[in-house]
């Protein structure tokens, strides 16, 4: 049985390998045990490190620090290609009012962090560690632990300050939600307002009866100054059409037009009437509105197309076709010429078989070819972040360089990729699957790392008097903040509280505490709320984490 032993005790490259896959499985497993609707998911992956380091499990130094590094690179990178499409357009329209209050969770609870450093016995880098686990963040904690590196200290306390307060930052978000709907909710912050999602398309139809615009083609009516839209469909004399943009309107004409709702009562003075028929609901069946028309989805798929304009391409009038809406990481976003397209984009084009067929063609629609990862592009990526991680930034008031690190520069880059990739005609697509599984293996890899170098102390540590101090501290970082912008929220900006829950929870990076909101509010709003946030706060928080320590080390 020394085999055995050898196996799991003597420090090894497989050792390594066993041990970190061992604890990743298992914490994996117990991370989807609910209790009380309440899961820890992969961050159970972190508390299993930590049992099996104060267990008596280790593994060669240098290898638990390039895991742990290239685990941490991994998760960045490819979390900042997934919320880099959306990171510039969160900003957009009332995206900017959510943003500017999750900013104001960020700030009080790092004034917060560095006030209680002054006041208290906490030192700084445990402080900074109490502040990653109260907001359940630890892209931030490896973006802190790398800059203590560059500043030469030990980085052991900031981990175990984060592995004390982590559990209660989970819970404490859901408390504060729960005593801002018990003291402070009214029965009309409950309703549903109209989100204010400039990407949300309302399919309708109008009846031309508006003289203005009789006789005159679309483009020009298009150039008038009224809201985006789309014409998929005219009506004339029991007739229909695919127009183009020199398609002209006559009176008594029936359009069917793809806009946003909000924008639905102007278009209304513009066309003349609105009729009654919803055609949001999903089990139409749009093949059988006519006989001649049919509507299919076509997926991007030729690298050619990537990075173009949809009005580059000139589809509606080459192949008599029109393209109502595109379907971009289950968004639905408007179908308007100057939409730069991605890979993977799905176009729901309408028109006669014949054309679709060409279409098809023109775009590719094979979707097996985007099945095949571009690994190529997501290890330039990875190393184009490190260069920028690596560069020294002078900042006046700091006596040595500022580095972003491991966390920071592959996570901008990846968010400036994933924004801007298409525009330079970079085939940076991968499938959703395909970077939830980068992602996944990243973060656990990091996390079970994380847990193994600070499982040997992390017991002792709890049951001393500093570990009660750091659970209290990391309690009041967690809660204050999100009681204090709630109100702010709900009293100043007049917010319902579905938008206000799914800011603070995205905010505080807390997908537990959005899935506890989501259960006892009706609506999507949360969810809309924390993707519109979340992207800069996941940024902004790891930007800071490393600052506190450089500023006020």
């Amino acid at each position: 049985m020394e085999w055995l032993y050898n196996l799991f005790f003597e420090q090894s490259a497989l050792q390594a390998v066993v041990i970190l896959s061992l604890i990743t499985a298992v914490g994996l497993g117990l991370g989807k045990i609910h209790i009380f609707g309440i899961s820890l998911g992969v961050t159970f992956v972190f508390f299993m490190g930590i049992l099996a380091g104060h267990l008596g499990f280790s593994i060669d130094p240098q290898m638990l620090t390039y895991a742990e590094s290239f685990g941490l690179v991994l998760f960045v990178y490819a979390l900042g290609l997934q919320v880099g499409p959306g990171f510039f357009s969160s900003f957009q329209r009332g995206g900017y009012r959510l943003n500017l209050l999750s900013l104001g969770v960020i700030v009080l609870g790092t004034v917060m962090a560095v006030l209680l450093s002054r006041v208290t016995t906490v030192d700084l880098p445990d402080m900074v560690g109490i502040l990653c686990g109260a907001t359940t963040n630890t892209p931030a904690l490896g973006a802190a632990q790398q800059t203590l590196k560059q500043l030469g200290e030990p980085t052991s306390g900031a981990a175990l300050s984060c592995a004390v307060t982590y559990p209660l930052g989970v819970v404490g978000v859901i408390l504060a939600i729960l005593v801002v709907k018990k003291l402070f909710v009214r029965p009309s912050d409950m309703e549903e307002h109209e989100h204010d999602d400039p990407n949300h398309t309302y399919i309708a139809t109008f009846q031309v009866h508006n003289p203005a615009i009789f006789d005159k083609s679309i483009q020009d009516i298009g150039k008038s100054g009224y809201p985006r839209f789309v014409i998929s469909r005219v009506w004339r004399d029991g007739a229909v059409s695919i127009p183009t943009s020199d398609k002209i309107l006559k009176e008594n004409d029936r359009l069917l037009v793809i806009t946003t709702e909000k924008d639905v009562p102007a278009l209304t003075i513009l066309f003349g009437e609105q009729e009654n028929r919803d055609w949001n609901k999903e089990d139409i069946d749009w093949n059988a509105i006519d006989s001649k028309l049919i509507s299919k989805h076509i997926v991007i798929s030729r690298p050619e197309i990537n990075g173009k304009k949809l009005g580059s391409l000139r589809l509606r009038n080459t192949y008599g076709i029109n393209i109502s809406r595109v379907l971009r990481s289950g968004v639905q976003l408007l179908a308007t010429p100057g939409l730069v397209l991605q890979l993977g984009d799905r176009l729901t084009v309408v028109g006669e078989a014949a054309a679709i067929h060409n279409v098809e063609k023109v775009l590719g629609n094979t979707v097996k070819t985007l099945k095949d990862p571009n690994l190529a592009s997501i290890f330039i990526g990875i190393v184009v972040g490190l260069i920028v991680g690596s560069i020294p930034i002078a900042v006046p008031g700091i006596s040595s360089p500022v580095k972003l690190g491991l966390a920071g520069g592959p996570i901008i880059i990846g968010i400036l990729i994933g924004s801007y990739g298409p525009r330079l005609h970079l085939v940076t697509y991968t499938t959703r699957s395909a970077n939830l599984m980068l992602r996944g293996i990243g973060l656990s890899l990091y996390l079970a790392c994380l847990g193994l170098d600070a499982g040997s102390h992390f017991f002792e540590t709890v049951m001393r008097p500093e570990g009660a101090l750091w659970i209290g501290l990391g309690f009041l970082i967690t809660f204050v903040p999100v009681v204090i912008m709630a109100l702010v929220a709900l009293r100043l900006c007049r917010m319902d509280f579905g938008s206000t829950c799914g800011m603070l929870c995205g905010s505080m990076a807390n997908p537990m505490a959005l899935n506890y909101a989501n259960d006892i509010i009706p609506n999507d709003n949360p969810a809309v709320s924390y993707a519109t946030v979340y992207p800069l706060g996941m940024f902004t928080r790891v930007i800071i984490a490393q600052l506190i320590l450089m500023l006020f080390l």
